[in-house]
């Protein structure tokens, strides 16, 4: 099931330690080497993806790109890339993931029933997927219980008013585990 991803770019760029204010070229190329990264994600997995910037300061104005099969948008002056992030999730609501670590676009997003990814979460599954296609013989997927929703040989403490499997995960964190097994 192909689901639509809206990314805060400027929110993965920093996840690698990149501080986008200092040189305007160097921002420029990790930029671009995100927006391929994502392309390839893109061909590999058939999700939609947006990737939203913020050029609030750019006098140019919003302009939108296509780009190898990601949608490239950079905000118009006076607007942030949180706003047009939180506008398409209210707009795709269910069939959306959103990726940010911004607490107010994931309110939002959770208000209208999207998926939320944190920037490092997606940073590792973005980078294990674009790592896989570069060495195709190095597969290996490491099989735990807790890919499963099970928790692993970690001893849970229950109340002893509460009923069920202690060491099952709770329902919501079962079907979030089952919705990301896509990514």
């Amino acid at each position: 099931m192909a689901m639509h991803l809206i990314i805060d770019g400027y929110n993965v760029l920093g996840v690698r330690g990149l501080d986008m204010t200092s040189s305007s070229k160097m921002g420029e190329e990790e930029r671009e080497r995100l927006i391929q990264e994502l392309s390839r994600y893109h061909h590999r997995k058939g999700h939609h993806v947006t990737v939203v910037f913020d050029a609030w300061r750019d006098p140019k104005g919003e302009h939108r790109e296509h780009r190898s099969g990601v949608h490239v948008i950079y905000t118009q002056a006076g607007e942030r890339a949180d706003q047009v992030i939180q506008r398409m999730a209210r707009q795709f609501g269910r069939e959306c993931v959103v990726v940010s670590s911004d607490l107010e676009i994931q309110a939002t997003a959770r208000i209208h029933g999207a998926l939320i990814l944190s920037a490092q979460e997606f940073h590792r599954k973005l980078h294990s997927v674009v790592s896989l296609k570069k060495a195709p013989g190095a597969i290996h997927k490491a099989r735990s219980f807790s890919a499963y929703g099970k928790v692993e040989d970690d001893p849970v403490m229950r109340r002893p008013d509460k009923k069920g499997n202690p060491r099952k995960l709770p329902k919501t964190q079962r079907k979030r585990s089952r919705l990301l097994r896509g990514f």
